[in-house]
């Protein structure tokens, strides 16, 4: 990874959403830097809640222009947070993926989580932190809109819960 000499740093706010597990899911996205601040947020027609809990982070990863960039993600998801943090992740693939869900989505976050120097922080849901609490709006929001796309990567049979 080449990193620019003096990157940037980005606060991501993240939360992923579904009316029902599985159900319409959505995700929201608080990016932030410096003076600069954008939302971003979108909706499945069938999904789960930890899907778009780790979708709304490889969003917002994905959106970011610059390779090496410094960003501290601030999700409420254990799942995503722990995968990471806690080094899961990385045995998960060692092992090939073994009975592991959402491996599409996990497979994608990899090589951006690599682009950046990400850090985690856990951030207690609900809890009155206002970003988090906006994120909670957009991707509510996003998963009530009566969302058409496909969740492509979605397994109804394998109930994709974990």
């Amino acid at each position: 990874m080449t990193v620019a000499p003096n990157p940037p740093q980005v606060i991501l706010y993240t939360d992923g959403a579904a009316l029902g597990n599985p159900g319409p899911g959505g995700y929201g996205i608080v990016l932030q830097s410096g003076k600069h601040y954008k939302e971003m947020s979108g909706g499945f027609r069938l999904t789960t809640n930890n899907r778009m809990e780790l979708l709304a982070v490889i969003v917002g990863l994905e959106a970011l222009k610059i390779p090496g960039t410094r960003v501290s993600v601030y999700t409420d998801s254990r799942y995503v947070h722990d995968a990471v943090e806690k080094g899961w992740l990385w045995n998960w693939q060692r092992k090939g993926w073994k009975d592991k869900k959402n491996v599409d989505l996990w497979q994608r976050f990899i090589p951006i989580y690599r682009q950046h120097q990400v850090s985690f922080r856990w951030v207690k849901g609900h809890a009155g932190d206002p970003y988090n609490e906006r994120c909670d709006q957009l991707a509510t929001s996003a998963a009530a809109a009566n969302p058409r796309e496909e969740d492509r990567g979605y397994q109804p049979d394998s109930n994709n819960l974990l």
